[in-house]
């Protein structure tokens, strides 16, 4: 079965903490083992791993993102949005987290971030559970 999670971003460039919610969908399923697979099905916005614990790390990673591509640019994509496609190619649109004991398999600090490059906006994460 594959989840469709909701995530409503609220700035152009935002990295949307989602593990509790990925948590909650691998839980419902329960399945031993296996693994959690997410998908981004958008081309200016993407998914990755990194820390949760301190805010700062995101913001880090959005202005790291904008000073290597910066929003204006001599960008041949006239709707003023190349940059997010870039930095959504650079993100990556899918991850695979490992599930054991019927939970994600994640380091102390890890979370899962929806990264918008293009909102404020409604979007989405596909999220299938498979079990070994």
């Amino acid at each position: 079965m594959i989840h469709t999670l909701t995530v409503n971003t609220t700035a152009r460039s935002q990295l949307v903490d989602i593990t509790s919610q990925v948590r909650k969908i691998v839980q419902a399923e329960k399945i031993p083992e296996g693994c959690c697979h997410l998908f981004v099905p958008h081309t200016t916005a993407g998914i990755t791993i990194n820390e949760h614990a301190d805010p700062s790390v995101a913001y880090d990673i959005l202005s790291e993102l904008d000073r290597l591509v910066p929003r204006e640019g001599n960008y041949r994509h006239l709707e003023g949005n190349a940059d997010a496609h870039i930095k959504a190619s650079l993100v990556g649109s899918s991850l695979t987290v490992l599930v054991t004991g019927g939970q994600l398999v994640l380091g102390t600090w890890q979370g899962i971030f929806f990264c918008e490059f293009d909102g404020p906006r409604q979007r989405k994460v596909l999220v299938k559970v498979v079990a070994d």
